[in-house]
Protein backbone atom coordinates (compact mmCIF):
# COMPACT_ATOMS: atom_id res chain seq x y z
CA UNK A 1 0.00 0.00 0.00
CA UNK A 2 1.35 3.43 -0.97
CA UNK A 3 0.99 5.75 1.98
CA UNK A 4 1.78 9.22 3.25
CA UNK A 5 1.83 10.67 6.75
CA UNK A 6 0.77 14.27 7.31
CA UNK A 7 1.74 15.63 10.73
CA UNK A 8 -0.17 18.79 11.51
CA UNK A 9 -3.17 17.71 9.44
CA UNK A 10 -5.45 20.63 10.17
CA UNK A 11 -7.24 23.08 7.90
CA UNK A 12 -5.09 24.91 5.39
CA UNK A 13 -1.91 23.33 4.10
CA UNK A 14 -2.31 20.04 6.00
CA UNK A 15 -5.74 19.36 4.54
CA UNK A 16 -4.69 20.49 1.06
CA UNK A 17 -1.63 18.22 1.07
CA UNK A 18 -3.72 15.28 2.26
CA UNK A 19 -6.22 15.88 -0.54
CA UNK A 20 -3.45 16.20 -3.14
CA UNK A 21 -1.91 12.85 -2.24
CA UNK A 22 -5.34 11.24 -1.87
CA UNK A 23 -6.01 12.19 -5.50
CA UNK A 24 -3.07 10.00 -6.44
CA UNK A 25 -4.47 7.05 -4.50
CA UNK A 26 -2.26 7.32 -1.41
CA UNK A 27 -3.54 6.01 1.89
CA UNK A 28 -3.18 8.78 4.47
CA UNK A 29 -2.22 8.80 8.12
CA UNK A 30 -3.28 12.13 9.59
CA UNK A 31 -1.65 13.25 12.83
CA UNK A 32 -2.78 16.18 14.94
CA UNK A 33 -3.38 17.33 18.49
CA UNK A 34 -7.14 17.68 18.14
CA UNK A 35 -9.21 14.54 17.57
CA UNK A 36 -12.12 16.39 15.99
CA UNK A 37 -9.85 18.18 13.54
CA UNK A 38 -7.98 15.11 12.26
CA UNK A 39 -11.21 13.09 12.14
CA UNK A 40 -12.80 15.84 10.08
CA UNK A 41 -9.89 15.85 7.66
CA UNK A 42 -10.05 12.05 7.37
CA UNK A 43 -13.80 12.12 6.73
CA UNK A 44 -13.32 14.65 3.93
CA UNK A 45 -11.04 12.31 1.95
CA UNK A 46 -13.05 10.11 -0.37
CA UNK A 47 -11.95 6.99 -2.15
CA UNK A 48 -8.82 6.33 -0.06
CA UNK A 49 -8.09 4.97 3.37
CA UNK A 50 -7.52 7.80 5.86
CA UNK A 51 -6.35 7.04 9.39
CA UNK A 52 -6.79 9.85 11.98
CA UNK A 53 -4.25 9.76 14.81
CA UNK A 54 -4.00 12.03 17.83
CA UNK A 55 -0.56 13.14 19.03
CA UNK A 56 1.10 16.37 20.08
CA UNK A 57 4.15 16.75 17.84
CA UNK A 58 6.18 18.09 20.78
CA UNK A 59 5.55 14.84 22.70
CA UNK A 60 8.24 12.47 21.42
CA UNK A 61 6.65 9.33 22.87
CA UNK A 62 3.19 10.13 21.52
CA UNK A 63 4.47 11.11 18.08
CA UNK A 64 6.59 7.98 17.72
CA UNK A 65 3.62 5.87 18.84
CA UNK A 66 1.40 7.50 16.21
CA UNK A 67 4.00 6.86 13.51
CA UNK A 68 4.26 3.22 14.60
CA UNK A 69 0.47 2.89 14.39
CA UNK A 70 0.47 4.43 10.93
CA UNK A 71 3.14 2.00 9.72
CA UNK A 72 1.35 -0.98 11.25
CA UNK A 73 -1.95 -0.03 9.61
CA UNK A 74 -0.81 1.38 6.26
CA UNK A 75 2.73 0.10 5.79
CA UNK A 76 5.99 2.01 5.90
CA UNK A 77 5.34 5.53 4.56
CA UNK A 78 6.55 6.62 1.16
CA UNK A 79 6.06 10.26 2.14
CA UNK A 80 6.13 12.11 5.45
CA UNK A 81 5.03 15.75 5.62
CA UNK A 82 5.72 17.70 8.79
CA UNK A 83 3.35 20.65 8.85
CA UNK A 84 2.95 21.35 12.58
CA UNK A 85 3.78 24.85 13.80
CA UNK A 86 2.95 27.43 16.43
CA UNK A 87 2.30 30.70 14.60
CA UNK A 88 1.87 33.89 16.60
CA UNK A 89 3.32 37.40 16.76
CA UNK A 90 5.81 38.02 19.55
CA UNK A 91 8.65 40.48 20.08
CA UNK A 92 12.12 40.18 21.55
CA UNK A 93 11.84 39.63 25.30
CA UNK A 94 8.07 39.17 25.22
CA UNK A 95 7.92 35.41 25.78
CA UNK A 96 9.30 33.54 28.78
CA UNK A 97 12.06 31.04 28.04
CA UNK A 98 9.73 28.11 28.76
CA UNK A 99 7.28 29.28 26.10
CA UNK A 100 10.09 29.65 23.58
CA UNK A 101 11.24 26.12 24.33
CA UNK A 102 7.72 24.71 23.99
CA UNK A 103 7.26 26.56 20.69
CA UNK A 104 10.60 25.35 19.30
CA UNK A 105 9.64 21.81 20.27
CA UNK A 106 6.66 22.00 17.92
CA UNK A 107 8.24 24.06 15.15
CA UNK A 108 11.52 22.15 14.84
CA UNK A 109 12.09 19.28 17.26
CA UNK A 110 8.89 17.46 16.30
CA UNK A 111 10.20 17.37 12.74
CA UNK A 112 13.48 15.98 14.04
CA UNK A 113 11.62 13.25 15.93
CA UNK A 114 9.55 12.35 12.87
CA UNK A 115 12.62 12.22 10.65
CA UNK A 116 14.62 10.15 13.11
CA UNK A 117 11.73 7.69 13.27
CA UNK A 118 10.97 7.35 9.56
CA UNK A 119 13.95 8.43 7.43
CA UNK A 120 16.26 5.52 8.38
CA UNK A 121 13.69 3.06 7.04
CA UNK A 122 13.36 5.09 3.85
CA UNK A 123 17.15 5.01 3.50
CA UNK A 124 17.17 1.23 3.92
CA UNK A 125 14.54 0.91 1.18
CA UNK A 126 16.43 3.36 -1.02
CA UNK A 127 13.56 5.78 -1.56
CA UNK A 128 11.18 8.13 0.22
CA UNK A 129 10.25 11.78 0.63
CA UNK A 130 10.34 13.84 3.82
CA UNK A 131 9.07 17.42 3.50
CA UNK A 132 8.84 20.08 6.20
CA UNK A 133 6.66 23.16 5.88
CA UNK A 134 8.93 26.16 6.25
CA UNK A 135 8.39 29.89 6.27
CA UNK A 136 9.90 33.27 7.11
CA UNK A 137 12.50 33.50 4.32
CA UNK A 138 13.71 36.56 6.21
CA UNK A 139 13.43 36.84 10.02
CA UNK A 140 10.96 39.42 11.31
CA UNK A 141 11.32 41.12 14.70
CA UNK A 142 7.55 40.99 15.21
CA UNK A 143 7.62 37.18 14.83
CA UNK A 144 10.60 36.17 16.93
CA UNK A 145 9.66 32.61 17.92
CA UNK A 146 8.44 31.77 14.41
CA UNK A 147 11.56 33.28 12.82
CA UNK A 148 13.78 31.20 15.09
CA UNK A 149 11.74 28.09 14.37
CA UNK A 150 11.76 28.46 10.60
CA UNK A 151 15.51 29.13 10.63
CA UNK A 152 15.82 25.89 12.59
CA UNK A 153 13.71 24.07 9.99
CA UNK A 154 16.04 25.22 7.23
CA UNK A 155 19.08 23.99 9.15
CA UNK A 156 17.35 20.70 9.99
CA UNK A 157 16.49 20.03 6.34
CA UNK A 158 20.11 20.67 5.39
CA UNK A 159 21.34 18.21 8.04
CA UNK A 160 18.79 15.54 7.10
CA UNK A 161 19.61 15.89 3.43
CA UNK A 162 23.28 15.30 4.16
CA UNK A 163 22.43 12.30 6.32
CA UNK A 164 19.82 10.55 4.18
CA UNK A 165 19.93 12.12 0.72
CA UNK A 166 22.79 9.92 -0.52
CA UNK A 167 20.65 6.86 0.32
CA UNK A 168 17.80 8.01 -1.94
CA UNK A 169 15.63 9.96 0.51
CA UNK A 170 14.44 13.30 -0.79
CA UNK A 171 14.54 15.78 2.11
CA UNK A 172 13.08 19.21 1.37
CA UNK A 173 11.17 22.18 2.69
CA UNK A 174 8.34 24.21 1.19
CA UNK A 175 8.93 27.73 2.46
CA UNK A 176 5.67 29.67 2.60
CA UNK A 177 6.43 33.39 2.53
CA UNK A 178 2.98 34.80 3.34
CA UNK A 179 -0.37 34.18 5.04
CA UNK A 180 -2.15 31.09 3.71
CA UNK A 181 -5.63 31.77 2.37
CA UNK A 182 -7.72 30.46 -0.54
CA UNK A 183 -7.71 32.62 -3.64
CA UNK A 184 -4.46 34.38 -2.78
CA UNK A 185 -0.84 33.93 -3.83
CA UNK A 186 -0.63 31.51 -0.92
CA UNK A 187 -3.65 29.38 -1.76
CA UNK A 188 -3.31 26.07 0.14
CA UNK A 189 -4.25 23.97 -2.88
CA UNK A 190 -1.57 25.67 -4.98
CA UNK A 191 0.96 25.22 -2.17
CA UNK A 192 0.05 21.52 -1.92
CA UNK A 193 1.08 21.07 -5.56
CA UNK A 194 4.66 21.85 -4.51
CA UNK A 195 4.71 18.92 -2.08
CA UNK A 196 3.56 16.60 -4.84
CA UNK A 197 6.14 18.08 -7.24
CA UNK A 198 8.92 17.44 -4.72
CA UNK A 199 7.81 13.85 -4.28
CA UNK A 200 7.75 13.14 -8.00
CA UNK A 201 11.02 14.87 -8.94
CA UNK A 202 13.70 12.64 -10.49
CA UNK A 203 16.67 12.38 -8.15
CA UNK A 204 18.91 14.26 -10.57
CA UNK A 205 16.52 17.23 -10.32
CA UNK A 206 15.88 17.22 -6.56
CA UNK A 207 15.28 20.61 -4.96
CA UNK A 208 15.88 21.08 -1.26
CA UNK A 209 13.76 24.21 -0.89
CA UNK A 210 10.81 25.64 -2.78
CA UNK A 211 9.78 29.18 -1.83
CA UNK A 212 6.11 30.01 -2.37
Amino acid sequence: MTSAVVIGAGPGIGLAVARRFAREGFALALVGRNKETVTGVADSLEGVRALPLVADSSDEVALRAALDTAAAELGAPDVVVYNAAVIRPDAVGELPLRVHLDTYAVNVLGALTAAAHTAPGMAERGHGTFVVTGGMPEPKPEYVSLSLGKAGVRALVDLLDRQYGPSGVHIATVTVSGPVAPGTAWDPDEIAEQYWRLHTQPQAEWEREIVV
